[in-house]
């Protein structure tokens, strides 16, 4: 009894929060401070306010060239001539920490996150330094300071059905530059928006920088927060997470990592460089030695919750300067039987014959982005899988592949 009261003593003491937003653990906002913490200002950061300023996406550097900044899809050079090789390595190397110069000597190229005060505004930068013919380069990808609303991005209504699963993995597939890191930092967002649950992610560097909603969300850099993945991974079982974001399937043992967190409860965001939806089972696959080919098959048709691929398309709508089209493929048991059976030649007409389950190829996305008017028909035409299909698809005819499945 004496327990008993002592246990409702402490409830008094310690009771539970509601929806106060002064309890909500400043964990996000002390990282977000120390990320955007002002330095020393370099000569450098002239061309990332140049950046800002034009409203580019990413900042390109290489000796014998004036600045280049990438606007509306096209690469244009600044109003000022050539670097020359002693003033790229000056304007250059100060930005770089001592992990970072290691890596860059080391390997030939390093990445990490930047950041430049522009008008009062700190900017984040996703920076890659590389040698190219032995010369110092740079190409930087200016990040949004505000994570996009999920409902702004033009994306598909089956994209939030992604946000709502307990566990197994969601997949966004694409090349570099193709909006993955958006993509997966508005779904995040819109999961912090609703549900009482720990988000942890573990980046190379942090690009979005998130803010508790509802959600406690732990952000931890590979080289500043964290030694490296594997390390971060083995923490991770001990940090009680619900939804862990794990950056980019590069290699065989971060999906191992990550598909044996899907599978002991967890819901597992990732990223995968694949052309479509389709082609990432064997991107998957390609990790792996063929004779374990047969178990990963097993562990992706159980696991993977849905796979999505995207590319970023210039827009026609004013103040919509890019626009994704995207491919879902969501793990139906149609989609597990192709899987586990190897038939992958035969996923793309089950996406084909699955748009009740949620489900769209390419040629749908590019004909619906046409009819709403976010892009032209040379636009679509151009980066359509299959050009004859979305033209008959434009003109209301649907065609049929009977005895497919």
């Amino acid at each position: 009894m004496a327990t008993a009261d002592k246990h409702d003593a402490e409830q008094e003491e310690f009771p539970l929060a509601h929806d106060d937003p002064s309890t909500h653990d400043r964990t996000a906002e002390l990282l977000k401070q120390r990320l955007l913490t002002k330095r020393e200002e370099l000569e450098v950061d002239k061309y990332f306010r140049a950046l800002v300023k034009l409203e580019g996406s990413d900042l390109h550097m290489k000796v014998g060239r004036a600045p280049m900044i990438r606007t509306r899809n096209e690469l244009r050079p600044l109003n000022r001539g050539p670097i020359d090789e002693e003033e790229m390595i000056n304007l250059l190397l100060p930005m770089m920490n001592d992990r970072s110069r290691k890596i860059f000597y080391e390997e030939g190229g390093a990445d990490f996150a930047y950041t430049c005060e522009v008008d009062g505004v700190t900017w984040r930068f996703r920076v890659n330094m590389l040698q190219q013919m032995g010369k110092m380069g740079l190409v930087a990808r200016r990040v949004n300071n505000k994570i996009p609303d999920f409902n702004g991005l033009y994306l598909p209504p089956a994209v939030e059905q992604l946000c709502y699963y307990d566990q197994g993995m969601v997949l966004l597939a694409g090349v570099t530059g193709s909006g993955k890191s958006t993509t997966i930092a508005s779904m995040l967002n819109f999961i912090n928006q609703r549900e009482r649950v720990h988000i942890l992610t573990l980046e190379d560097p942090i690009e979005f920088v998130f803010v508790d909603d509802k959600a406690v969300i732990n952000q931890r850099e590979i080289g500043m927060d964290v030694k490296d993945f594997q390390i971060g991974m083995k923490h991770a079982v001990r940090e009680d997470p619900d939804i862990m974001l794990v950056g980019e399937m590069r290699d065989e043992e971060t999906f191992m990592t990550a598909i044996h967190a899907a599978e002991t409860g967890h819901l597992v965001f990732g990223t995968i460089h694949a052309s479509s939806a389709p082609s990432t089972v064997g991107r998957i696959l390609d990790l792996f030695p063929e004779e374990m080919h047969k178990a990963m098959r097993s562990a992706i048709a159980f696991n993977m919750k849905g796979v999505m691929a995207q590319k970023l398309l210039k827009s026609i709508k004013p103040g919509v300067p890019r626009v994704p089209t995207c491919e879902i493929m969501l793990f139906t048991a149609m989609i597990r039987k192709l899987v586990l059976e190897a038939e992958d030649h035969k996923l793309p007409d089950a996406i084909r014959i699955g748009v009740a389950d949620g489900m769209q190829d390419f040629t749908m996305s590019l004909k619906k982005l046409v009819e709403d008017g976010l892009i032209d028909r040379p636009t679509a035409f151009e980066v359509a899988p299959n050009v004859d299909a979305l033209k008959m698809a434009l003109k209301g005819i649907q065609v049929s592949q009977p005895g497919i499945l």
